[in-house]
């Protein structure tokens, strides 16, 4: 198909997607991306949030949260190395809410600034989770 193009979803476990996309929309940083065949070259630092993936132009969206990473997009090619990606079916809002109020607390009884910095990040991706899960 000429209105397709070929997108992949690595994180460092697993290649969770290869095939044929019609349209992914990524969470750049400095906005979300849309991408369809033929869309200029460009790498993107991607921040925590959703990638949805439709396959076809009339089909249903696949939706997965990543916690970061970098986008390399080619008129033919598009390809997401993130961080951590799980689909936000198997997202649990209750699991989720606690482990925010734990980071929370961690990040009150914080000593030096590379625990802060490293809990502010945590809280930064347990926030956009929980987000994704109460959007989806």
């Amino acid at each position: 198909m000429a209105d397709t193009f070929n997108f992949e979803l690595v994180s460092p476990e697993q290649k969770l997607i290869s095939e044929q996309a019609f349209q992914v929309t990524i969470p750049g940083e400095e906005g979300d991306i849309g991408v369809r065949a033929g869309h200029m070259a460009l790498v993107a630092t991607v921040r925590p949030g959703v990638v949805e993936v439709l396959r076809t132009e009339t089909g249903a969206k696949e939706k997965i949260f990543i916690a970061g990473g970098f986008a390399d997009i080619s008129q033919t090619n598009c390809t997401v190395l993130a961080e951590e990606a799980v689909p936000v079916a198997n997202l649990n809002v209750e699991k989720l809410t606690a482990e925010l109020h734990n980071v929370t607390e961690h990040l009150a009884l914080a000593d030096t600034d590379v625990e802060k910095l490293s809990l502010n990040r945590k809280l930064e991706i347990v926030s956009a989770m929980l987000e994704a899960v109460k959007a989806a």
